[in-house]
C-alpha cells in the first residue's frame, strides 16, 4: 500500500515528461490569448470637426479618418495602447473638390494644427478600466501635439469590436482652432471622436473583465 501511495503522490518521470512539455507548449499560447493586437484594417477612428462663426453657412464640417498604426489589448492586465501616425491621417470630406481636400489636409498636418513634422505620432495608453456588464470606462493618457492629458472614455463591446465616442477640446492640447476672415468662419474648439476597435482575435466575450 505504501508503494501505491508513493506512486500516486510522486508520479514517474515517464508521466511528468509529457506534462512538462505540454505546459511549456501552452505558455506562449496563453500569453497570446491575453495580449491581443489591434486589427488596423478592420478598426476605424473618425474625427468630426465642426464649423462656427457668422458665416459658418459658407463653410462645411470636416470628417477625418485616423488609421491605427499599432495597438494592443491586454486582457489580463486590462489595458489598451493605441498609436496613430499623423502622416496617415486623412481628410475625407465628401462633397468637396480634390484640390480643396488637399488644402484642408495640408493645413491639418501643418504647424497651425497637428504639426506632424514636430509631433509625428498621437498615442493613448490606459491606466485603469472600470467594468459593468459589457460596458467599460477606460481612463488613460492621450498624447497629442506634445501635450499629455488624462481622459476617460466610455467603451462598449458589440459584435467582436469595442466602440464608443468622446469629445475633446483642441485648446487643451495647445492647438488653436483654425479661423478665417477674422473669425467670421472658424472651427469649433470641441471635436468628436468616434471609434470602432477590433482585436485581431475576437474569440473573447468582450469586456475587460474577461
Amino acid at each position: 500500500m505504501l508503494r501505491l501511495r508513493e506512486a500516486w503522490f510522486f508520479p514517474s518521470k515517464r508521466i511528468l515528461a509529457p506534462i512538462s512539455l505540454l505546459a511549456l507548449g501552452l505558455t506562449p499560447v496563453l500569453a497570446c490569448a491575453q495580449r491581443l493586437a489591434i486589427d488596423s484594417a478592420k478598426s476605424s477612428v473618425v474625427i468630426r470637426v465642426f464649423k462656427s462663426g457668422l458665416f459658418a453657412g459658407l463653410a462645411h464640417d470636416h470628417t477625418i479618418q485616423a488609421p491605427v498604426a499599432t495597438g494592443n489589448i491586454d486582457m489580463h492586465e486590462k489595458s489598451v495602447t493605441l498609436t496613430f501616425n499623423v502622416a496617415d491621417i486623412r481628410v475625407l470630406d465628401p462633397g468637396v473638390s480634390d484640390s480643396d481636400r488637399k488644402d484642408i489636409d495640408a493645413t491639418m498636418k501643418g504647424p497651425k494644427v497637428l504639426d506632424g513634422a514636430q509631433f509625428p505620432t498621437i498615442s493613448f495608453a490606459s491606466s485603469s478600466v472600470k467594468t459593468s456588464g459589457d460596458r467599460n470606462e477606460v481612463t488613460g493618457t492621450l498624447k497629442l501635439h506634445g501635450a499629455s492629458r488624462q481622459i476617460t472614455v466610455p467603451v462598449a463591446w458589440q459584435v467582436g469590436k469595442y466602440t464608443g465616442s468622446l469629445s475633446l477640446k483642441q485648446t487643451d492640447y495647445g492647438i488653436t482652432p483654425v479661423k478665417i476672415a477674422g473669425g467670421a468662419v472658424r472651427v469649433k474648439d470641441e471635436i468628436t471622436i468616434e471609434f470602432s476597435v477590433v482585436p485581431v482575435s475576437t474569440n473573447t466575450t468582450g469586456s475587460a473583465n474577461h
